[in-house]
């Protein structure tokens, strides 16, 4: 089984915005969260991001953009040692009916059959209800951070009580790896 760990992007990796990341210019990392991409790397887990990107079927911006922002994260998460294995991302808006958009596991399937394997025990790092929803549909392992919604989240996850709270990205990565370490 391959060590792997899911992240959403907007609110987890990056600030979000009500009014949606358009422009690399936008894109901003959470403080703490590429050096624990980073971490992860380092410790040979592969890191995945799965994440709604609804503003390019609203129009608000083009897919150009969108690889755009993906090379400015990559190129700064390079700089601090760390790598993305893939980015899955649903283009589609709430009313387009697909299965790949979260709460949706439509992209959490897709990933797990490509590598032929099964998301049980799989880490996915969210701040949203719809990450959580999506993370448990899979059998992955919902973890839910307070960056982003996440503190809107908290307080209102009916069903996911249950599911480990962190401060940030990098408060996860520290208990994981310190976690994974002493089972050893």
């Amino acid at each position: 089984m391959p060590k792997l760990v899911i992240l959403d992007r907007d609110g987890v990796i990056n600030y979000d915005s009500d009014e949606y990341i358009k422009s690399p210019e936008e894109w901003q990392a959470i403080p703490g969260s590429l050096e624990a991409i980073a971490r992860l790397s380092q410790a040979d887990y592969r890191v995945i991001i799965i994440t709604n990107q609804s503003g390019l079927a609203r129009g608000l911006f083009s897919l150009e953009s969108l690889h755009n922002i993906h090379n400015k994260m990559h190129k700064q998460l390079l700089e601090v040692g760390g790598t993305i294995e893939a980015t899955l991302f649903c283009p589609h808006g709430p009313k387009d009916n697909c299965n790949c958009r979260k709460p949706l596991p439509g992209l959490f399937h897709e990933f797990a059959n490509r590598l032929g394997i099964s998301l049980t025990n799989v880490p996915a790092v969210g701040d949203s209800l719809r990450d959580l929803q999506a993370a448990r549909t899979a059998g992955a392992q919902p973890i839910l951070v307070l960056t982003g919604k996440g503190k809107r989240t908290v307080n209102n996850r009916p069903g996911f009580e249950d599911v480990p709270v962190y401060k940030d990205l990098a408060a996860f990565v520290d208990d994981f790896l310190a976690t994974e370490k002493n089972s050893k």
